[in-house]
């Protein structure tokens, strides 16, 4: 279908099916879609940050109807009660002092509760923290394991055997006195026995230490001065296949995933996962903060551009369809920034001489020389890390690919949704395009680096159908996809419970009351709850905002059918926009 077309079908669904819900009058939604979101209550902490979140990550136990929730600015997991939903209640703050600095994951499985908790030094190894999801207290854990440098994520087997610790083993500088860069690794912990009495067995990379240039020359980003693959191989997510058998971890700033042996705890192999090329149809970008003319901005100005992106993806998950294994990732891009090394640059900064001839003219329009990118990729084709530092930059890479992606079980594609994101978000709010999540008007202020930034992903099924949640980070919003169809995804809806417009004086950030009017900004953690879950008896999605340091909950349902007179529905599937069933 041509892009154009596809583009006319949304200005169509976004006249149709604009739902604006809420819990009460004082907030709505916007909800677009077949897959329809109803805020059924919130939950604040009354804490406003750029740093360290307030509300980062949250898990459920449906045993206790109890919310898990890191709040990083605090060093606390807020245990929050939603068994009326609509009125979440704080009854515990979990103070981390005891183990360590502040956490950075929880997850709840069978009635355990486990945190991955930094240490004070952050090159230091860290803690996984266990509790009984219904303490009453929560005064002293069933136990504390010592895992790797910055542990990151924490998930479960889906058999609850095991628990899995991505490590991300981050350098504090490089080239300094002083510097520490510790090896990235994944803890693997056994409680089939018992919490109480868990073993653990620790996963690195040590074993591809002298293969750096193979792996470069496969795609790999090894890239930290002096770093052996070890110590720069990073994992920042993991999913568990659904039979169980396979631990997938993305290495983000790697751009890269490794597949390790559950059973083993041994590395199947590191797969690189390539580049989309944005100058194809359909890949298309928005390069510019500042591409109108004058005082202008042009909101939306999605084109084709001869620049690569590394998906670098943040969250993953995955399904399964037709007894296949299929993983989902959210592209969100990430670059290293320390004392000693700094990668990031618009293109503007490149020097003409540093530029192959055949790309100087992107530096020649604020449509295009805004663009952030990697110096430390790039020089000479598929160089594998800029190590010839007088060669000029033959490719121009871009962090993130601002899409989702599913791949197979082995890592190979299978779907991108290209632009769709940028596509979907200019029709549906054109005068906050781009905007980063501060509260206050910036539209277009990410156009130039990551767009709306996909940041977490989480898979559902509703009506024997597979739906793929995808957190946007900046703009925030849930954006919803069809998957059951792997090859074949299609867009389901799309839901954001922040208000545009609202503002504060940049001389001191929001109080409690002015934060009920922000709506929920940065949505960094999201989950979704079965019906059989739910304290409704109905699917629910929760999202943790870092930035606002809220929580929101949502019921979430597919539209019935018919439901044509409202929606559309017959016309908008026409389109392609949406496939009936039956």
């Amino acid at each position: 279908m041509a892009i154009s077309t596809w583009q006319r079908g949304l200005a169509a669904l976004a006249a149709a099916t604009t739902i604006v819900t809420g819990a009460s009058s004082a907030q709505a939604i916007l909800s677009v879609g077949e897959v329809q979101f109803h805020l059924i209550g919130r939950y604040e902490t009354g804490i406003y940050t750029n740093g360290d979140g307030a509300a980062e990550i949250v898990a459920h136990d449906p045993g206790s109807q109890r919310l898990f929730v890191v709040n990083g600015i605090a060093k606390t997991i807020d245990v929050l009660d939603i068994s009326n939903p609509t009125t979440p209640t704080l009854i515990a703050a979990i103070s981390m002092a005891p183990f360590g600095n502040t956490a950075n994951s929880v997850a709840v499985k069978n009635g355990i509760v486990a945190i991955a908790v930094e240490a004070v030094n952050k090159q230091a190894n860290g803690q996984a923290v266990f509790f009984n999801a219904n303490d009453a207290t929560f005064a002293a854990p069933i136990n504390s394991i010592t895992v790797g440098a910055l542990p990151d994520m924490i998930t479960f087997t889906p058999d609850g055997k095991k628990v899995f610790v991505a490590n991300e083993g981050e350098p504090n500088s490089y080239n300094q006195p002083g510097s520490v860069d510790p090896l990235g690794s994944v803890s693997i912990i056994d409680i089939s026995t018992g919490v109480a009495s868990a073993t653990v067995s620790h996963t690195d990379f040590t074993a591809f230490n002298g293969q750096e240039a193979a792996l470069r020359a496969q795609g790999v980003r090894i890239y930290g001065p002096n770093a052996s693959a070890a110590q720069d191989l990073e994992p920042e997510y993991i999913a568990i296949s659904p039979d169980g058998s396979k631990a997938y971890v993305t290495l983000q700033e790697n751009n890269a995933i490794a597949i390790i042996n559950v059973a083993t705890g041994t590395i199947d192999k590191i797969v690189a996962l390539g580049y989309k090329d944005h100058s194809l149809p359909g890949n298309g970008l928005d390069l510019s903060d500042r591409d109108g003319a004058g005082n202008a901005v042009k909101l939306g100005n999605i084109i084709n551009a001869p620049v690569f992106g590394m998906y670098q993806p943040d969250g993953i998950a995955t399904f399964e369809v037709g007894g296949k294994t299929f993983l989902i990732t959210a592209n969100e891009g990430d670059a290293r920034e320390y004392t000693g090394f700094v990668e990031e640059a618009r293109i503007n900064d490149i020097s003409n001489a540093d530029l192959d001839p055949s790309l100087q003219f992107l530096k020649s329009s604020n449509d295009t020389n805004r663009l952030t990118v990697t110096t430390a990729y790039g020089r000479t084709l598929d160089d594998g890390g800029g190590t010839n530092a007088t060669a000029e930059f033959d490719r121009l890479y871009a962090l993130g690919a601002r899409s989702f992606t599913i791949w197979d079980d082995q890592g190979v594609l299978v779907f991108d949704s290209g632009d769709q994101f940028e596509q979907i978000l200019k029709q549906l709010l054109p005068n906050d395009f781009n905007s980063t999540h501060n509260a206050g008007p910036s539209a277009d202020n990410r156009s130039d680096n990551k767009g709306p930034e996909p940041e977490s992903v989480t898979i559902s099924i509703l009506d024997d159908r597979i739906f793929a949640f995808i957190g946007l980070e900046r703009i925030g919003g849930i954006m919803v996809y069809d998957v059951t169809d792997p090859s074949n995804p299609f867009f389901a809806g799309y839901a954001n419970s922040r208000i545009f417009g609202a503002t504060y004086s940049e001389n001191s950030f929001p109080n409690a009351a002015l934060l009920s009017s922000l709506g929920d900004l940065g949505p960094e953690g999201l989950i979704f709850i079965s019906a059989a879950d739910s304290p409704t008896g109905r699917a629910m999605i929760v999202t943790a905002n870092e930035v606002s340091g809220t929580i929101a909950i949502f019921g979430v349902a597919i539209i019935p059918e018919p439901a044509t007179s409202m929606l559309g529905l017959a016309g908008l599937a026409a389109l392609g926009l949406r496939r009936r069933r039956g």
